[in-house]
């Protein structure tokens, strides 16, 4: 699925269960030692899908530990993005010196618990999720705009270290699965802070991708910390 929404030069891989995980380095194990069963199968299992990614790229398999900011640290020269929620897991990667930056996410397909919207969204942005769903009640607007933000961020702090609240990105829905996310904080980047991805809506499962295209430039900030939504390592 997540393929439909990367652009050529990009690699993924999915798992729709735990069945296959990866054994796990031991850096890896000492992180997940005393968390819950379940966490740790799905950890193993998207660490699974980042090393085919890897594969794919022809680089050998590595121990991918959380940076300061919580997002995986790909090995030099790759950039990438790992995402879970109930029921699926997923990576993606690409060659540092053909994207600059690469964010996956995916959701539980059905509306945002009661006011998490208000948190997350400006009023500009809450009136347009409100056309959204007035044009089309079938789609889980909300969760979509949640999902497509975290994308973004994902993409974003890497590539900049540059840590961001949800209210530091204006972000616009597009029917036909496209997006746009526009990073405003203060004081101005010295980087390009406007993002394109595609989202996609099924029955179960919203997943969300950004990616840019160049070679990655060195991050411009010391690493900061991250929203609490994106804290836990994926």
């Amino acid at each position: 699925m997540i393929e439909e929404l990367l652009p050529p030069g990009v690699t993924s891989s999915e798992a729709f269960d735990d069945a296959a995980p990866a054994p796990l380095f031991p850096a890896e194990a000492a992180l997940m030692e005393g968390r819950r069963a379940h966490r740790r199968t799905q950890f193993a299992t998207a660490r699974a899908c980042a090393r085919r990614c890897l594969s794919d790229l022809g680089r050998p398999p590595g121990a991918l530990l959380p940076g300061p900011g919580g997002a995986p640290q790909w090995p030099s020269g790759v950039v990438g993005s790992i995402t879970h929620c109930e029921g699926y897991r997923a990576a993606v990667a690409a060659p540092a010196a053909v994207m600059a930056a690469v964010g996956i996410d995916a959701e539980p397909a059905g509306p945002l618990p009661r006011g998490v919207l208000a948190l997350i969204a400006s009023e500009d942005e809450r009136a347009h999720l409100a056309a959204l769903a007035s044009a089309d009640p079938t789609v889980p607007w909300d969760r979509v705009f949640f999902s497509a933000k975290e994308a973004a961020y994902k993409a974003w702090y890497p590539a900049t270290g540059i840590w961001l609240g949800f209210r530091d990105a204006t972000l616009t829905l597009s029917p036909d699965g496209g997006f746009t996310a526009t990073m405003h904080p203060s004081p101005p980047p010295p980087v390009n802070p406007h993002y394109r991805g595609r989202w996609l809506a099924g029955p179960d499962l919203v997943l969300t991708a950004v990616t840019r295209e160049g070679p990655r430039q060195p991050t411009e900030r010391a690493a900061a910390p991250v929203p609490a939504s994106s804290a836990v390592p994926p």
